[in-house]
Order: structure tokens, then C-alpha cells, then sequence
């Protein structure tokens, strides 16, 4: 039984292979920053158009993103797309991180399939949407203590 499910993720890596430059298989393989963060700064939580969750959570310090976590029930590409945005952001200011899109997640990526692209858009815009989440308890900072994740 063992050797089976070895030999069954053996094929979906090589299938992911023929599909996805290496950057993408070890994104997808290995994504960096995932899992929830407590007391996050900023939060995100979109669903796609094929009805995938995407979370996004932000620590900044000083107006820039210190950490950046995620989980997501998508794809590959969205795995990669959505790990490689987190990695694009730490350090960024915040105005930066605002400022990362598709075409920048792609770049680092090296590129993914024509229908996957996509994913990297909502990647992009997970982010935007945890940076605006962080600017309007900024803002008003008393709504962070009815925040639920």
C-alpha cells in the first residue's frame, strides 16, 4: 500500500514537471510562509472565481511587512503564485507591497502556463487586500479586538 501512494505522488510530480518550471514545482512542493498567524496586522480572506479560499496574513512593523503567512485550498499554481507573493512582500514598505501584481509574481516565478496566469492576479490581489485591511485598522485600531480569523 505504501509503495502505491509513493509511486501515485511520484507521477503527480513528474506530471507537475512537464507543466511547471522548477520554481513553480518548488513553490507548489515546498511554499514558503504557510499557516495563520495570530494577532495578524493586516487579513485577507478571498475566494476565487473557481471557488478556491485564499488567506493572507500580515505583520508589519515600522510600515513595512515583516511577515506574511497563507493557506489556500487551490491549484498548484495558486500555491506557488500565492508563496512567491508573500516572499515578494517581506521587507517592502507598505506602499510597495500595494504596488506588487501579476506581473511581478509571474517574473519571479518564471512564468506559468497561459491558464494559470490567473492565479498569480489573485495572488496580487490577496495581498492588496490584507495591505488595505492593515491601512483601515491603522486607522481605526479598536476594530482589531472584534477581528475573527
Amino acid at each position: 500500500m505504501a509503495t502505491e501512494l509513493d509511486d501515485t505522488k511520484q507521477q503527480a510530480i513528474a506530471r507537475m514537471r512537464r507543466i511547471y518550471n522548477e520554481t513553480v514545482v518548488d513553490h507548489a512542493l515546498n511554499p514558503r510562509n504557510t499557516g495563520s498567524m495570530a494577532d495578524a496586522d493586516g487579513f485577507a480572506n478571498v475566494t476565487t472565481g473557481g471557488g478556491d479560499s485564499i488567506l493572507m496574513w500580515l505583520r508589519v512593523k515600522d510600515d513595512r511587512i515583516a511577515a506574511a503567512t497563507f493557506w489556500t485550498d487551490a491549484c498548484a499554481a495558486t500555491i506557488a503564485s500565492v508563496s512567491m507573493v508573500t516572499e515578494l512582500a517581506k521587507g517592502k514598505t507598505v506602499t510597495e507591497a500595494l504596488g506588487i501584481n501579476q506581473h511581478d509574481v509571474l517574473g519571479a516565478l518564471g512564468g506559468l502556463p497561459e491558464g494559470n496566469v490567473h492565479c498569480a492576479r489573485q495572488a496580487a490581489d490577496t495581498l492588496k487586500e490584507a495591505v488595505k485591511d492593515y491601512l483601515a485598522l491603522k486607522r481605526e485600531p479598536w476594530k482589531k479586538n472584534y477581528r475573527r480569523y
